[in-house]
C-alpha cells in the first residue's frame, strides 16, 4: 500500500524556522572559525571546535524541524532516540573534521575539496541516518538518482561553507554567507525528501485513522541543541573581536603589518654602527666583537671630553 506523504503539514512554518536555524548555526560557525584564525595560541582548537559544533548542530536542528512537517496520512510516525542523537554526533564529528582541516591547513584547493567532501558526506549521512530512525508501520524507499543529487548538493554546499569560513572575515559578509549556507542545506534536505517513497504494511490502514504528530517525539529532543545554539550566540555577542574584528588602528604599532608602498621602519644606528645598519638585531661572534669595539670607542670619546 502506497502511503500519502505530506512534507509541509504545517505550511511554511517548518521550512522557514528550519532555514533560520541553519543560518544561525552557519553564522556562529563562521564567526568562531574567523576568531580561531586570529588566535594563534592554545585557544585556536577551542574556537574551531565551537564553530564545528555550531554548524553541525544547526544543520541537525534544521533537519528535524523540517521533519516535524513530514507526515504520512495513513500511519503515525515516531523517532528512535538513539539513532536520532547518533545522527547529531555524526554531523558534529564530520563537520569538525572539515573545519579542522581548513583551519590548520588553509584554503588551498586540495584542502577545500578534501574537507568539503568529508563534511558533505557527513551531512548526507546525518540526513539518512536520521531518516533511518523514523518509525512507522511500513518501509521507506528512495529514488537512487535523487539521493545522489542530494549528496552532490551536500558536498558542494560544505565546500562553499569551508571556503567562506577561512576567506570571509567581515561581519556583514559572514551574515550573507550564512544565509547562502542555509539555502544550500535546506535545498539538500528537501532534495533528499523528494526521493522518499513510503510503502505501508497492510495492517497500517487499520491501526488508526490518521497520522501521529511527529512534533510529539521530536520537540523534546530539539530543546537541548537549540539551547546550545543560543548559548553559543551569547558567546559571540560578548566577544567584540569575534563579532566585528579588531581594527588595525587600535593595535599597538609593533603588531601592525607594513602598509602597501610604505617601507618598514628602521631603528636609528647606535654609536659605532654604520649609518645603513639594518633594523634586524646583529647575531654571531663578529657582531658581538663589533658591539664591544663600539663600547670602547664610546668610553675613549667620553674621557677625551
Amino acid at each position: 500500500m502506497q502511503g500519502t506523504v505530506d512534507g509541509f503539514s504545517y505550511g511554511l512554518v517548518t521550512p522557514v524556522v528550519a532555514y533560520l536555524m541553519a543560518c544561525l548555526g552557519g553564522a556562529l560557525g563562521l564567526r568562531c572559525t574567523t576568531r580561531s584564525l586570529r588566535n594563534r595560541n592554545t585557544f585556536k582548537a577551542g574556537w574551531l571546535a565551537l564553530g564545528a559544533t555550531s554548524i553541525g548542530t544547526g544543520i541537525w536542528t534544521m533537519h528535524f524541524i523540517a521533519m516535524m512537517g513530514f507526515t504520512v496520512r495513513q500511519a503515525p510516525i515516531s523517532y528512535d532516540k538513539p539513532l536520532t542523537f547518533a545522527s547529531l554526533g555524526v554531523a558534529v564529528l564530520m563537520v569538525g573534521i572539515g573545519i579542522f582541516i581548513v583551519g590548520y591547513r588553509g584554503a588551498a584547493p586540495l584542502t577545500l575539496v578534501t574537507g568539503g567532501t568529508i563534511t558533505g558526506l557527513g551531512i548526507a549521512t546525518m540526513h539518512y541516518l536520521g531518516m533511518a530512525g523514523m518509525r512507522l508501520q511500513g518501509r521507506i524507499e528512495y529514488d537512487t538518482l535523487t539521493v545522489a543529487l542530494s549528496v552532490v548538493i551536500a558536498v558542494v554546499a560544505a565546500t562553499a561553507a569551508l571556503w567562506a569560513a577561512v576567506s570571509v572575515h567581515g561581519f556583514l559578509a559572514s551574515l550573507g554567507a550564512s544565509m547562502v549556507m542555509g539555502l544550500a542545506v535546506g535545498g539538500m534536505h528537501y532534495t533528499g525528501m523528494a526521493a522518499v517513497n513510503v510503502h505501508l504494511h497492510d495492517t497500517a490502514a487499520f491501526s488508526g485513522a490518521g497520522a501521529g504528530d511527529p512534533a510529539t517525539s521530536l520537540l523534546p529532543m530539539l530543546i537541548g541543541p537549540a539551547v546550545f545554539l543560543l548559548l553559543a550566540a551569547v558567546v559571540v555577542m560578548f566577544d567584540p573581536l569575534l563579532v566585528m574584528g579588531e581594527p588595525d588602528r587600535q593595535r599597538p604599532a609593533a603588531q601592525r603589518g607594513p602598509r602597501p608602498g610604505v617601507p618598514a621602519p628602521r631603528r636609528p644606528a647606535a654609536y659605532g654602527e654604520p649609518a645603513n645598519w639594518s633594523s634586524r638585531p646583529p647575531y654571531g661572534r663578529q657582531a658581538r666583537r663589533g658591539a664591544r669595539r663600539g663600547a670602547r670607542r664610546g668610553a675613549h670619546h667620553s674621557r677625551d671630553w
